[in-house]
This record gives structure tokens, sequence and C-alpha cells, in this order.
């Protein structure tokens, strides 16, 4: 292995146990521990590498923000006011979707017939 691999490995190493600290969540009064270079990788080190990247936590949590936001319509709607499953529909004509001809199509809105719970 060149002297430039060897310096990229090490960085690279560095970066992994700075990223395990974050993930870890450890307090910041302890210092993270320097991973030495490996000079041969075993099935142990690879199957450390499988844990999520930082990039998919973070997809992940924009995810979970968009499903706390509005909820996906599964089957039947469901108030959750009153827990009601008997909807009127009305046209939102706010949000245009589509014009074709002069014709517009909107969205549609629901309102709860029990409690008037509108989304």
């Amino acid at each position: 292995m060149s002297e430039f691999e060897q310096k990229v490995l090490k960085s690279l190493e560095e970066i992994n146990s700075k990223l395990d600290f974050l993930l870890k969540g450890v307090s910041s009064g302890s210092a993270p521990t320097p991973v030495a270079a490996p000079t041969t990788q075993t099935s142990t080190e690879v199957s450390e590498v499988s844990r999520p990247k930082p990039s998919e936590l973070v997809e992940r949590q924009k995810e979970e923000a968009r499903m706390e936001e509005k909820p996906p319509v599964e089957g039947r709607r469901i108030c959750p006011d009153c827990g009601g499953t008997s909807f009127a529909t009305h046209e939102d004509k706010s949000q245009v979707l589509h014009q074709m001809g002069g014709v517009k199509i909107y969205a549609k809105r629901y309102v709860c017939k029990k409690c008037g719970y509108e989304y």
C-alpha cells in the first residue's frame, strides 16, 4: 500500500471514529477513542461498516417529520378529532390542480359530518 493510500485510510478511520462518537451520543465531556490504522481488514471490521449512514439517518428523520405533518390515508378516512368516518367533500378553490381549456380542476377538502373538522 502506498504512503498516500495509508494517509487516506487513516483519515477515513478518524472520520469513522468521530461519526461513531456522534451517533452514540456520548456526553461532550469524554473524548472519542482514536482508532489505530489496521494493516488488514477482518470480517468483524467489515460487519461494523454495515451501520446506517448519516445521510440515511437524515432522510429517515425528514420522513418522520413529514409523517407527523399529515398521516397517510390508508383505506377509510378517520377524523382525528372525533373518530368519525363520514365525510363531505368540497372543492378547495385556493388550490388549482390543473387547468385545461378554461376548465379548472380543484383540490378536494374533506369535512367531517359529525364534528365539522376540515382537512
